[in-house]
């Protein structure tokens, strides 16, 4: 049994706790609605009891902390700062948006400020209890105020009003009185039922449905216990070390651990909770879910049904882990999953996705390669791409001595034979959204396209604190010598970075894209008596000595990049992140002298970028989609709000056939809102053989033909470096002393 488990070489280890993955759960248990808690009393004496903590609890926080201090990167100092810094965490963990505690209760529990390292010390999370247990609380009674007032009051609110309501209120003050918290809550349920009257339900409708919801969220909420508790409090305490070190309790740790495995079943997505929100965070490689295209990091699921056609069955505010297990489910079964798109506001705009649960194999997320073909200048190239969604390796195999194991290096060195093969002009990486992988695969990645010598150096923690090591490739042979680029953007962190860092430091490629996340930490996985903890071990840097942590890659060149609206995507924005800084490069030499060609490089690009119709478009999409993520209310008059949207979908409409105008493509038509509702309506009473055909086939063959733009516009590069490097040796050749 492995004892220690390098998550660094295992798994992305940016990423959250679950994976959607099966497990013994059938699909069929979840087929019938529990109404039990449609009778639940709501009287908030009867209802609630604290939960107490068991005595293996407060043993465990005390191994925890020992192994905080003996194991993780960083000198960790438990003193008052740390307890103040947990202290914050668990209450932003337990209320970020301010709709549950009182600023009464805040000053009651702000005794434990600086009290959190001493009683973890002496063994007892009694503290942490006692704030999850007020939380608990005041849960209860918020949910009881919902319940009351959408079964009895939805027929007294006025839409006609003028008021509005804040959307984000992680930097509002807490509210002072019971009233005024009433007050916030009245407008969250008006603002959820005036969503549902634009979605086109009734007033008798939308009160059914969130009556149903807050009574499910109570149901819910009232299964709390105490390894609840322990887990929440024991992660945030590590989690206050830095944002990927973190505990799992035995249950967790099995969850943990399924992600691991590279063959998964399921739809291939990993979730969090936000705001009483189950929020995707990444589709996963080769996953239905990403092969399907429907679904998105961002996108918030509200409702859940099994099968083709089974109910769906709310699950805004329940529990994560029984949102997971509702996805989870056996090979070939489908559900279906009610959704909020990442870009959009309310859950008027929610959209029903159905997917087939599979397998994620490994192979699913294996090497592929593409050859575009590129007119530019009056010459014609030849642009062999290779998407690499992740740095894999299968170690049981090549363990068992398996000739034929996978590798990503292996597929990428024979996707590289075929494109030589095929007479390619110029080669791509493209390594957009790949979170990482093996790091030994991202040296010998980095090894395909040198000769020989390092590719990234590692800072040890404990015993060896501050002993940097050099790992690199020793293999002469290049598998490819040609014009080179890697492709990344904002999610392409870890070994990406290794990667895409070592060809910069080379000058072996142009890099281009967005900068990339800022993950440049190693973790391991450490088994405790009870459950187990991931900690920092190590930080990665590039071979010229600057950290991938925190900063990144920054490209040579940058494209747009729609996660530039997420101001919540990247290391930087995690609380905690571990700093950027720098060790002693070590010797290597550069390959080519693409830094002294980017000026011209880019000075060509954005020419092009101005006037290209994509580039424009994705710019204007993503000031759209910042300007909407950065509004502070939103209107609870429902004219208002309908115009509101009705015009951001005409901006979107607007923009999408500007472009289309510009790039010769037919135009759309605008359809109202009301108008394709109902035409959507009909169409889905329809039979699908009755649906009438596409009246304009060349509409559909000119978007087929569409290319992705950023890997067009890496051509372009690319041949603007073949044409600048042709043009240096022809003038290095003109010289005197080369005659």
């Amino acid at each position: 049994m492995i004892n220690k488990i390098n998550a660094f070489e295992l798994s992305r280890t940016f990423k959250t706790l679950l994976l959607l993955s099966c497990t013994s759960l059938a699909t069929g248990v979840f087929a019938q609605e529990d109404t039990r808690h449609l009778n639940t009393v709501l009287d908030i004496d009867a209802l609630y009891s604290p939960v107490e903590s068991r005595e293996v609890h407060g043993q465990t926080a005390m191994s925890l902390l020992e192994e905080l201090q003996t194991k993780h990167y960083a000198d960790l100092e438990i003193d008052d700062n740390f307890s103040s810094l947990v202290f914050d965490s668990l209450l932003d963990t337990l209320d970020g948006s301010h709709l549950y505690f009182l600023k009464e209760d805040i000053d009651q529990l702000s005794e434990y400020r600086y009290a959190l390292d001493d009683t973890l010390r002496l063994g007892s999370v009694e503290p942490g209890y006692e704030i999850y247990n007020l939380y608990y609380r005041r849960v209860l009674e918020r949910l009881i105020y919902a319940i009351n007032r959408v079964e009895n009051n939805v027929g007294d609110m006025d839409f006609s009003i003028d008021e509005s309501i804040t959307i984000d209120r992680e930097d509002a003050p807490y509210a002072t009185t019971s009233a005024e918290l009433d007050e916030i809550w009245r407008k969250r349920l008006k603002n959820s039922v005036l969503s549902l009257r634009i979605a086109g339900d009734t007033n008798e409708e939308a009160a059914e449905k969130l009556a149903k919801r807050y009574r499910n969220q109570l149901s819910q909420v009232l299964k709390t216990n105490s390894k609840d508790i322990f887990q929440t409090y024991l992660s945030t305490v590590a989690k206050a070390v830095d944002p990927h070190t973190d505990y799992y309790s035995p249950r967790d740790s099995e969850n943990f651990n399924m992600q691991l495995s590279l063959s998964l079943q399921g739809i291939g997505a990993q979730l969090t909770t936000e705001d009483e929100y189950t929020k995707i965070v990444e589709l996963i490689k080769g996953g239905p879910a990403e092969r399907g295209e429907e679904l998105r990091a961002g996108d918030r699921i509200i409702g859940i049904g099994q099968g083709p056609d089974g109910d769906i069955q709310d699950v805004v505010g329940m529990r994560l882990d029984d949102v997971v297990s509702q996805i989870r489910g056996e090979k070939g079964t489908v559900v279906r999953l009610n959704v909020i798109p990442a870009d959009a506001v309310g859950e008027a705009a929610a959209t029903l996705v159905s997917i087939t649960r599979d397998t994620v194999k490994l192979e699913d997320q294996s090497a592929k390669k593409e050859v575009l073909e590129l007119t530019y200048n009056d010459s014609d190239y030849k642009i062999g791409v290779i998407n690499l969604p992740t740095f894999y390796f299968d170690f049981e195999s090549a363990q068992a001595g398996v000739e034929d194991y996978k590798s990503s290096t292996r597929d990428v060195r024979n996707l590289l034979e075929e494109l030589k093969a095929e007479n390619v002009d110029a080669v791509v990486m493209d390594l957009r959204n790949n979170g990482g992988g093996s790091l030994s695969e991202a040296n010998q990645l980095v090894g395909l396209f040198i000769e020989t010598g390092p590719t990234v150096q590692i800072r040890y923690s404990g015993i060896r604190n501050g002993f940097v090591r050099s790992f690199g490739d020793n293999d002469p042979e290049v598998a490819y010598a040609g014009p080179l680029a890697v492709l990344v953007n904002r999610t392409s962190a870890s070994a990406s970075e290794i990667f895409a860092g070592a060809i910069q430091d080379y000058q072996r490629g142009i890099v281009l894209g967005g900068q990339t996340f800022g993950k440049g930490t190693v973790q391991e996985i450490i088994p405790m008596d009870y459950g187990q903890v991931k900690v920092t071990r190590s930080k990665f840097y590039r071979i010229s000595g600057a950290s991938t942590q925190h900063r990144g890659v920054i490209p040579d060149i940058t494209f747009p990049d729609l996660y530039d609206a997420y101001e919540d995507i990247g290391e930087s924005n995690l609380d905690g992140a571990l700093p950027w800084d720098t060790v002693r490069p070590v010797e290597y030499r550069a390959y080519h002298s693409i830094q002294a060609m980017l000026p011209e490089l880019r000075n060509r690009h954005d020419e092009r970028a101005e006037d290209s119709p994509d580039f424009i478009y994705m710019l204007d999409q993503i000031e759209r989609t910042r300007e909407a993520r950065e509004r502070e209310v939103i209107s609870l008059n429902e004219a208002t709000l309908k115009a509101e949207r009705e015009a951001d979908r005409r901006a979107e409409f607007d923009a999408e056939n500007m472009r289309r105008f510009m790039k010769g493509l037919p135009l759309r038509e605008w359809v109202d809102a009301d108008a394709e509702e109902e035409e959507e309506e009909t169409l889905a009473s329809n039979d699908a053989d009755a649906l009438p055909a596409a009246d304009d086939d060349s509409e559909v063959d000119a978007e087929d033909e569409e290319k992705d733009p950023l890997l067009m516009e890496t051509g372009r590069v690319l041949a603007d470096y073949i044409g600048l490097t042709e043009r240096r040796l022809s003038q290095v050749d003109s010289l005197p002393n080369n005659r």
